[in-house]
């Protein structure tokens, strides 16, 4: 059972956070102070341009809890993320973002929903404050299409900021795959999970990174990721209309011997030939994006580089 010994670690991914660091560290503190648990608090510079590695370098020598990873380059947030769970040594360890969207006020329940025996405590929104209609609209709509195609359920309306247990942290880094798509990845481990909701705040400063264009990107992992349904929809989209053409063939020949009808003309040629070309275009499309992965992965190229690493003075006992 945790005691007063055991460590919990906070992942803190971050890319160009320089604004929000500092409050977001005051209350993680205070959530921390008040914890009768020790703490160590990871934090993962993600190729940041701005003076966010300062602010870091600053809040270490404030605190001897803060660790800190400084990657190589930009890797984006599911590799910084898996960058700070492979070097968390906590007994538990917590995974928020910097942006303060998420309190980290909610610690505390997540602690006590791991200490009832659950492995991942995961935070579910209950509402999104700060984010406009369409942002909410096509993240219901993503859920919606996830849950229905993909072989893994995945809660909706929860992003990245849980807690997990170490056996939960050790079946997570058995995972090595590049193209990474966390939340399925946390739902795809398993074990005993349940959810812890609050309410979503907007950002305390700053500009989010997440563009519509990332998102769909996103959402494009995620599905290829854990699905093959737009493999499957293609073959039997390729039944359907090679079923469809040759019946509308054998009517156009039976028509013409029976009644001597021209066969049609251009116009309906031209439609059915651009038709089923864009189909076409579209599934190579589909098949690219999964050959892609695989090229991907053949490499085996490591996740990522660390450029300076600086443990917390105050680490969990071997």
């Amino acid at each position: 059972m945790p005691n007063a010994e055991t460590l919990l670690s906070i992942v803190v991914p971050a890319y160009n956070e320089a604004q929000v660091l500092p409050e977001f560290h005051r209350r993680l503190a205070a959530v921390l102070d008040g914890l009768d648990l020790r703490g160590e608090i990871v934090y993962v510079n993600d190729g940041s341009s701005d003076a966010t590695l300062d602010v870091m370098h600053a809040l270490k020598q404030q605190d001897p809890r803060v660790a800190l990873i400084d990657l190589s380059r930009n890797f984006g947030k599911e590799i910084a993320m898996t960058a700070g769970l492979d070097h968390a040594r906590g007994d538990a360890v917590v995974v928020i973002d910097a942006d303060l969207q998420d309190p980290p006020e909610l610690i505390p329940e997540l602690v006590r929903v791991w200490r009832e025996g659950y492995d991942v405590a995961y935070a579910k929104r209950t509402a999104r404050e700060g984010e406009s209609w369409l942002k909410r609209a096509t993240a219901r709509a993503f859920y919606g299409v996830i849950q229905h195609v993909g072989r893994v359920r995945i809660p909706e309306n929860t992003g990245d900021f849980r807690l997990l247990s170490r056996r939960a942290v050790d079946a997570l880094g058995q995972l090595r795959e590049q193209h990474r798509f966390m939340k399925g990845l946390f739902a795809w481990i398993g074990f005993p999970q349940k959810a812890v909701p609050y309410v979503r705040q907007p950002r305390h400063a700053g500009h989010t990174k997440w563009n519509y264009w990332r998102l769909w990107n996103f959402a494009l992992d995620g599905i290829t990721s854990f699905s093959i349904a737009p493999l499957k929809i293609a073959t039997y989209l390729g039944f359907v209309l090679a079923l469809a053409a040759f019946v509308y063939g054998s009517w156009i020949i039976l028509k013409t011997l029976a009644f001597g009808d021209p066969v049609p003309g251009y116009p309906s040629l031209m439609t059915m030939i651009l038709f089923l070309g864009g189909v076409q275009l579209l599934f190579i499309g589909v098949l690219g994006e999964y050959l892609g992965r695989m090229f991907d992965e053949s490499k085996r190229r490591p996740l990522y580089l660390i450029n300076a690493y600086e443990p917390a003075d105050v680490t969990r006992e071997d």
